[in-house]
């Protein structure tokens, strides 16, 4: 078993749910991208502002180094044709801190970065000038010391906790790199795909789905907001409405379930994944193997790459998560 399991970050929310909007400061400037001449014309993208959590932020030129902290932040980057000098390896991938299908994006490897502690001094050490911290924890105090680098683009309104969706990432970091149209692209080809796996399982609509993982914590399943509910949403699935009515009681983007009420999870289609354990501690459990849906065998576990794509969100991810995972639901929703 390859997963290479979810950020620390990620799992502490998962442990801690398994187990205003400030007005922020004027708006910041990044500095001149060097043009190679002085006479070079600007780039029309710019001025660009990004609505942030904390603000407006402004960009003047397009960025020439660039920092990717948050989740999924640096393949965003990377799908825009542009390559960040540092960037967090959320996901544990080593190298360049990318899964396969963001190989060969970049022509220089970046220097890898922390996540839930960022080491800040790396980070001045590479002489951004921008920060991107889309999708994290939105910590304020995390915001002003990234700040006071380089101009930094952080979470939007209500995205703290990792809570920022794809939708809102790409087109923030998009606007900030001066890539909006590539931007918009890049989302229209990720709902096209989903829309083209949809049309042909039309059986799927209205079906219900879980999505469950299982770490050393004990059991916890997602709520609607987390990528891995919106992926099915999008193939036509609707969440298990008995998990749907527990989003009162969740930490994030999960909820908990205990071994007594993993029964909870029972749905048309279960699709299940494993963090930092092994696969078969999820599948071996007997709680697991007590669910209707998984003794029926409309249950799929995944691990390694394809429960990295399926939990990152980013347009590369996903588009490598519909071609993965489709085939796997085609096979235990005959």
């Amino acid at each position: 078993m390859r997963f290479r399991a979810l950020a620390a970050a990620i799992v502490a929310t998962l442990a801690a749910g398994l187990a205003a909007c400030s007005s922020g400061p004027a708006a910041t400037s990044a500095a001149p991208a060097s043009s190679g001449s002085a006479s070079a014309p600007a780039d029309s993208a710019f001025p660009a502002t990004v609505a942030t959590k904390f603000g407006g932020v402004t960009i003047n030129a397009k960025p020439t180094r660039v920092v990717a902290l948050g989740w999924g932040d640096a393949e965003t980057a990377l799908a825009l044709g542009v390559q960040p000098v540092g960037a967090s390896d959320w996901l544990g991938f080593g190298g360049e801190g990318v899964g396969p299908w963001a190989k060969g994006l970049y022509s220089t490897a970046p220097t890898l970065i922390g996540t839930m502690e960022p080491e800040y001094e790396k980070i001045a050490a590479l002489k951004p000038d921008l920060i991107l911290d889309v999708k994290g924890s939105g910590d304020q105090a995390r915001y002003e010391r990234l700040k006071s680098i380089a101009t930094t683009v952080g979470v939007p309104a209500g995205g703290d906790s990792y809570l920022t969706n794809a939708t809102q990432q790409m087109t923030m970091i998009a606007t900030a790199l001066g890539e909006k149209a590539k931007g918009e692209e890049l989302l229209k080809q990720v709902t096209d795909a989903f829309a083209s796996a949809a049309a042909a399982h039309p059986d799927w609509k209205g079906k219900t789905m879980s999505a469950v993982t299982k770490t050393a914590e004990g059991w916890g399943a997602y709520i609607e907001g987390s990528e891995r509910v919106t992926f099915m949403q999008n193939l036509g699935f609707v969440q298990n409405p008995r998990i749907a009515a527990s989003k009162a009681n969740a930490t994030g983007f999960s909820v908990t379930l205990s071994p007594e009420n993993l029964d909870q999870a029972d749905a048309d289609v279960i699709v299940a994944f494993p963090i930092f354990i092994k696969t078969d501690q999820l599948t071996g459990d007997a709680a697991w193997k007590a669910i209707p849906a998984v003794k029926d065998g409309r249950a799929v576990v995944i691990d390694g790459d394809l429960a990295s794509a399926y939990s990152l969100g980013t347009t590369l991810a996903t588009t490598y998560a519909i071609d993965q995972l489709v085939p796997k639901l085609e096979s235990v929703l005959k």
